[in-house]
């Protein structure tokens, strides 16, 4: 039979098929895989590739020179990709690590905000080792492929280890991220389409083996008080886990008077219906001052730039 006619192999797959183009699968350099991984974590591949990624690397071209950066430097660069809480770990390990990062999963994982994906992410994209990777759309690969019910996520990656390709491991852990993405989809899957059909065990029931969560959100209703005085805008480094280190508008209670604008938020699990009023008098509270020209420079959330919109 000619073999365009049959279906691919996995890798071949890949090969016809594997979203190549991505710039960190085309360096070399460990950072930028390490990089990409922590900004992939929660947010959409095209973000990452066309803004944030590149952007990124413009201003901090190595861990060391992440590493000399201030915290308030790196959030700001982050603003707007969301869970900040990565930008500080990220910055803590290349202050850790700047000299380069660990070539082991057992040292990886000593750093902070890597974990095992990460950890193994790193090792298999970035060193090319024997070694699984399961992610999301890898888990749901491999559930449905092997049939697997509610499993645990240790039986997953036992899974995982048992189907690894040790001849091109790296080219197999890729192959099955692109196929999760690409055709194993969480919802309609498109079977036709996947090179795995044939031995699939889920391939009749896919949405059995992954079924898809309904997220909760939370509705909350914010608070912020503008003041601006000779041209500067008063903020306030936030304490609470939503932007932490953040410099955000300072919150006060509602009010009926000096009203400017209400606008609609989006954040993890939350959505926020954002109330802005003027504020007069004079600031008790500890502020931070900054010139309303550098604020798009500054470590503020996509809220607080949003918010600032209404202003200026």
């Amino acid at each position: 039979m000619d073999r365009l006619r049959e279906k691919p192999s996995l890798l071949e797959w890949y090969v016809l098929y594997g979203r190549h183009e991505l710039p960190w699968r085309n360096s070399d350099d460990i950072y930028h895989v390490y990089l990409s991984e922590i900004m992939l974590q929660q947010t959409q591949v095209n973000r990452v590739r066309d803004e944030y990624y590149p952007q990124f690397l413009a201003k901090f071209s190595s861990l060391k020179a992440l590493a000399n950066a201030t915290q308030d430097d790196v959030l700001a660069a982050w603003s707007g990709l969301g869970y900040y809480s990565r930008a500080r770990n990220l910055h803590k390990t290349a202050k850790l690590a700047y000299s380069g990062l660990p070539t082991t999963q057992k040292e990886l994982l000593k750093l902070p905000g890597i974990g095992r994906y990460t950890a193994s992410a790193i090792c298999s994209f970035g060193y090319a080792q024997n070694i699984p990777v399961v992610d999301t759309n890898i888990a749901r690969v491999l559930k449905r492929y092997f049939a697997l019910l509610n499993p645990k996520e240790t039986v997953v990656w036992e899974y995982a280890t048992k189907f690894l390709n040790a001849e091109e491991p790296r080219s197999h852990n890729l192959a099955l991220m692109d196929l999760g993405s690409i055709v194993c989809l969480p919802k309609n899957p498109i079977c036709s389409k996947c090179p795995l059909t044939e031995e699939c065990q889920g391939e009749k029931e896919p949405e059995l083996y992954t079924p898809t969560k309904k997220i909760a959100y939370e509705a909350l209703d914010l608070f912020y008080g503008i003041y601006i005085k000779n041209n500067q805008l008063a903020l306030k480094i936030s304490t609470e886990n939503m932007y932490k280190d953040m410099l955000i508008l300072p919150n006060m209670e509602p009010i009926e008077e000096n009203f400017i604008a209400k606008f609609k938020h989006s954040y993890t699990k939350y959505r926020l219906n954002v109330f802005l009023y003027r504020m007069e008098g004079e600031m008790v509270d500890d502020v931070v001052w900054l010139d309303m020209g550098t604020l798009q420079s500054a470590p503020i959330s996509s809220l607080t730039k949003k918010a600032i919109r209404y202003i200026v």
